[in-house]
């Protein structure tokens, strides 16, 4: 395979429904492989790369400039797996706006407008992330959960935006603790994944 062609699990046009940028339009290019391997992931029919078609770069392109969107979240599975800087310099080359979400555990590739960087206990981001990300979103699944967020939150920029977000499917056993943990660390943020709430991808 070369980097011309990534295993394609799903693109398609909707609203970005978690952390800074909730609520905007945005064009989700899902990557197939991860070695991240989280329990309570909530897309593990995108782990095994094996499973999904290698599609061109510029086919990926096409179906984003036939949607009219102006911006792209390339999300996993675990993106970094591959060396994003095809896709990237073409969406680039058109004006896109470019968007990426992953866990920070590998490389970096592709030139980046935002990097949402959400790290995994069990495969720790690389140093060299930590300054480059606009964001940091930490999923809660328990109180330890809360320790990882800061271990996190003092290695990423002062800039850097700063974001807690349950589980979903812990979400009723650990949002009350989450809301009373961001009244007291008033540098934190709860995300929702609101597109679940508004019954879209």
């Amino acid at each position: 395979m070369t980097a011309d062609y990534l295993p394609l699990v799903e693109q398609f046009y909707s609203i970005q429904g978690e952390g800074y940028h909730t609520g905007k339009a945005a064009y989700f290019v899902r990557i197939g492989g991860c070695d991240v391997g989280c329990s309570w992931c909530d897309t593990k029919f995108a782990w095994d790369p094996e499973c999904h078609e290698l599609v061109h770069v510029e086919k990926i392109i096409k179906g984003i400039i036939e949607s009219g969107a102006d911006s792209v979240v390339v999300t996993g599975g675990e993106p970094l797996l591959y060396d994003l800087n095809p896709l990237c310099k073409a969406m680039k080359d058109r004006g896109i706006i470019t968007y990426l979400e992953t866990s920070g555990a590998h490389d970096l590739s592709g030139k980046w407008d935002w990097i949402c960087l959400s790290p995994k206990r069990n495969m720790p981001p690389l140093d060299k992330i930590y300054s480059l990300a606009g964001e940091l979103k930490v999923i809660i699944e328990n109180s330890e959960d809360l320790i990882w967020a800061e271990e996190n939150r003092i290695r990423v920029s002062d800039e850097c935006k700063l974001f807690i977000q349950p589980e979903w499917s812990r979400l009723r056993e650990v949002l009350p603790e989450m809301i009373e943990y961001v009244k007291k660390h008033t540098v934190w943020s709860i995300s929702l994944q609101s597109h679940k709430y508004m019954g879209i991808p």
